[in-house]
């Protein structure tokens, strides 16, 4: 709940400090186009690499396996694309970054690992107590 805090209140405050240094340097009107122009560049470049994403998903699918690594990559796409649109330098560095394949790709593998094993059950904390399983017999009263 901490961290959705920070991501609503501190993100806008970066956004908001960053484009008044920019706008400082470089001037207002330049600061608007540079938003604007990386807005338009990024949803292009976030087109491009969903296609290329599509594709690798078609040819797993063509090959009879499980594009789980694909479909989390276009995960990561969609979100890059919210990032992309959202006004700010910060957001826009965060959305072009998963616009790269490789660090796409290794954030998602970073995730699988740190939350989730592929086919298993999520990780457990091992200082937890493990389930119990309690034995018993049914019978309905109503019968």
């Amino acid at each position: 709940m901490h961290w959705l805090f920070a991501l609503f209140v501190l993100v806008p405050l970066v956004e908001i400090y960053l484009l008044i240094k920019v706008g400082g340097w470089i001037g207002p009107v330049a600061t608007v186009l540079m938003v604007v122009s990386t807005a338009i560049i990024g949803v292009y470049l976030l087109r491009l690499q969903g296609f290329s994403t599509l594709q690798r998903v078609r040819a797993a699918l063509a090959q009879g396996q499980l594009p789980a690594m694909e479909m989390l990559e276009g995960i990561v796409l969609l979100i890059a694309g919210a990032l992309l649109l959202t006004p700010g330098f910060f957001t826009d560095t965060l959305g072009f970054l998963a616009l790269v394949p490789g660090l796409r790709s290794a954030a998602v593998t970073w995730f699988l690992g740190r939350n989730v094993v592929l086919g298993g059950q999520p990780d457990r904390d091992p200082s937890a107590p493990s389930p119990r399983t309690i034995e018993g017999e049914c019978h309905r009263e109503d019968e």
